[in-house]
């Protein structure tokens, strides 16, 4: 499943090579050119849209390796998650999978956080019957309802890529985070491999979102996915994001290739 794990440094070649659109990226592609207001609300519209096939649809498209990664993801922040008393927050949590990871591993307390109301009541619905421990707020990732310094370690699946503004989505989870707590963002990323990446982009561009359309009944998001992903940072790209934000011992591991890649750090 893992394909590499890489500390952060100077930008090396193959991410200056990418796309000036890349590495530019200020936030979703969605809504109005430099209107964050726009991005969010066609973000939460498009969610909503989709939250009643969203837990399947995942499963089904990455064949179940979203729920490996997602796993490894909580195994990455056991040690943080272990200490009695822990404050735990998974943003952008959608139908809440990585809070309930989180959680398995929890001695403290979980938050899953989502400004999208249809998939937080999926999300409760799944934790009164399964962990009725974890609790879930709706909330704006880029203003956060917790104080400064006030979490051990923030976690994102598959959700940073739609935040309005990269920058200010990093900015927020420092704040909210304790000196030495941990980040975790797991992400789609940048595919590797001759043979693999274009079988891989063959599949992500063409059959996707076809097959994604034909189980949800919606037109839009499962095109949009391929478009954010390509927009997004890449693993060297986001490393570097959260160096320059101030985050220390900033490491990055691909999954499956680099179909997702978790980026990891902790606030100096």
């Amino acid at each position: 499943m893992v394909s590499d794990t890489r500390s952060s440094g100077p930008a090396s070649g193959q991410a200056s090579g990418q796309a000036s659109a890349q590495a530019n990226a200020q936030g979703s592609p969605l809504g109005l050119p430099g209107d964050e207001g726009s991005t969010r609300r066609a973000v939460r519209t498009m969610f909503s849209t989709v939250a009643p096939r969203y837990d399947f649809l995942n499963h089904f498209l990455s064949l179940g390796r979203d729920i490996a990664w997602r796993r490894a993801a909580a195994r990455a922040l056991k040690e943080t998650l272990a200490r009695p008393g822990s404050r735990v927050a998974d943003l952008c949590c959608g139908t809440g999978d990585l809070s309930f990871c989180l959680g398995r591993h929890s001695q403290g307390v979980v938050m899953g956080a989502d400004f999208c109301h249809p998939m937080l009541a999926i999300a409760r619905g799944k934790a009164g019957a399964h962990a009725p421990g974890i609790h879930f707020l709706e909330a704006d990732a880029l203003h956060l309802p917790f104080g400064d310094a006030s979490l051990d370690a923030v976690a994102s699946a598959f959700g940073f890529r739609n935040l309005a503004n990269y920058r200010l989505g990093i900015e927020e989870m420092g704040r909210v985070l304790k000196r030495g707590g941990r980040i975790a963002i797991l992400e789609f990323s940048h595919v590797r491999g001759v043979i693999f990446a274009p079988l891989f982009r063959f599949y992500f561009h063409r059959i996707l979102p076809r097959v994604g359309k034909l189980i949800s009944g919606v037109d839009g998001p499962y095109q949009y996915l391929p478009v954010s992903v390509a927009q997004f940072p890449g693993q060297e790209e986001l490393a570097q994001r959260l160096s320059d934000a101030g985050f220390r011992n900033v490491s990055y591991v691909n999954f499956t290739g680099g179909v997702a890649a978790l980026h990891m750090g902790e606030k100096k």
